[in-house]
């Protein structure tokens, strides 16, 4: 991210060369308790500032805002979460105007609400326009597909996955040349089982109340159905074992209606000695490292599906859906199992043979999957892939 420097007049057309410590702007619509895309945003922004660059970000707010003053970058607060059609227009005048102000060189559309202003904020001031297509988003109309076809409008569309690129191509006809896969990315720092203490793992059963010795199956997910919450206590019931433990951990996020669902369902196998549902985790390292097998039960395919290369990066066994992401993290049979959507039969033979794994088995899975992460899933690799696509497009001129 080093060109020659000129500073042209706000407004004015610009090219590769006149960016020497490049401006990007990342926009999303807000800024909520940490979820995939807030904090990629975050990676990225600090990547950004250590690279030399000088980061920005423009959502409506929310308790991550601090975050990005911890990195060194700034934060603008707009209505940016709003789907009014009359405030997206008005924030395409507003984001042009933040443009022009803080001189940006590169916008980096992340949700496709505020992608639609600062697509056409960056039209009008001239601005490079980079998207990153986080899911496959519902595409049942011509309505729909006109909606999401902004995040196809980048002059690169990032994919956070092969899976997502081969959708991105199938369903919108991008060419494989304005596609740039690059897999969300897991903190080593922070999800490095040396630096996970004995006291943090035993601070937190203690406050779920799991009892010493007893093997712990997690799904961890916010609760929503796709997730396959009643997918995983099927699999559970059809186990027959009163010896282990069986966490759902994740935020109802207002959907108390299906958490009273999942509890109908714990009490219909009688299991309620056996299935806990405990609310959003802030040590997800630590909840990682009391689990013997990590599941990830999702009906509908992963764009990416962090939680399994983050339970890797602490060499525990995995369990997943086979299909989307997951079929780019798990090595069958090596780093984790994967099991056909929706197949309790599947899952409960994968969840008993992950629990009856030797010592020496598990060790050596918990080898290999460090390998696989620390090669091909890593946060610095990630942003270093990111900042090669500023790189790439501030090469080019921007389109008119």
């Amino acid at each position: 991210m080093d060109q020659e420097n000129s500073t042209p007049a706000p407004g004015a057309k610009r090219t590769a060369i006149q960016a020497r410590h490049p401006t990007v702007l990342q926009v999303l619509p807000a800024l909520g308790a940490g979820g995939g895309v807030e904090r990629g945003t975050v990676e990225i922004a600090q990547a950004i500032v250590g690279a030399g660059g000088r980061s920005l970000v423009a959502s409506s707010g929310g308790p991550m805002t601090h975050e990005f003053t911890r990195v060194g970058a700034q934060h603008f607060t707009l209505p940016l979460a709003s789907k009014n059609p009359l405030v997206m227009r008005a924030n395409i005048q507003r984001l042009a105007d933040l443009m022009d102000a803080e001189d940006v060189d590169i916008v980096h559309a992340r949700s496709r609400a505020p992608a639609w202003s600062s697509y056409f904020a960056a039209r009008r001031t001239g601005r490079h326009f980079v998207t990153t297509f986080h899911g496959t988003y519902s595409t049942g109309n011509w309505v729909k597909r006109r909606y999401n076809s902004v995040m196809i409008r980048g002059e690169r569309v990032i994919a956070i996955s092969a899976f997502i690129a081969g959708h991105v191509r199938r369903v919108y006809g991008v060419p494989a040349s304005r596609i740039r896969v690059i897999h969300r990315g897991v903190d080593l720092e922070r999800f490095d089982p040396a630096r996970v203490s004995a006291e943090r793992v035993v601070a937190l059963a203690n406050q779920w109340r799991l009892p010493d010795g007893m093997p712990v199956v997690m799904l961890p997910g916010r609760l929503t159905r796709w997730k396959g919450q009643t997918v995983f206590i099927e699999a559970i019931a059809k186990l027959g074992r009163h010896d282990i433990r069986a966490l759902l951990v994740g935020s109802e996020q207002n959907r108390a209606a299906y958490r009273g669902e999942l509890e109908a369902l714990v009490e219909r196998h009688g299991l309620s000695d056996v299935v806990r549902i405990v609310d959003h985790c802030k040590d997800m390292p630590a909840a990682y490292m009391m689990a013997d097998v990590v599941v990830s039960a999702s009906t509908d395919p992963e764009a990416f599906g962090r939680v399994i290369p983050e339970a890797q990066a602490l060499g525990r066994p995995v369990v997943a859906t086979d299909h989307g992401g997951a079929r780019e993290t798990v090595i069958p049979d090596e780093t984790g199992w994967l099991t056909s959507p929706g197949d309790t039969d599947a899952l409960a033979a994968a969840i008993e043979r992950v629990l009856g794994l030797s010592a020496a088995q598990r060790s050596r899975l918990a080898e290999k999957s460090l390998a696989n992460v620390r090669g091909n899933f890593t946060k610095d690799a990630m942003c270093a892939k990111t900042l090669d696509v500023y790189n790439e497009v501030l090469a080019i001129e921007p389109p008119a």
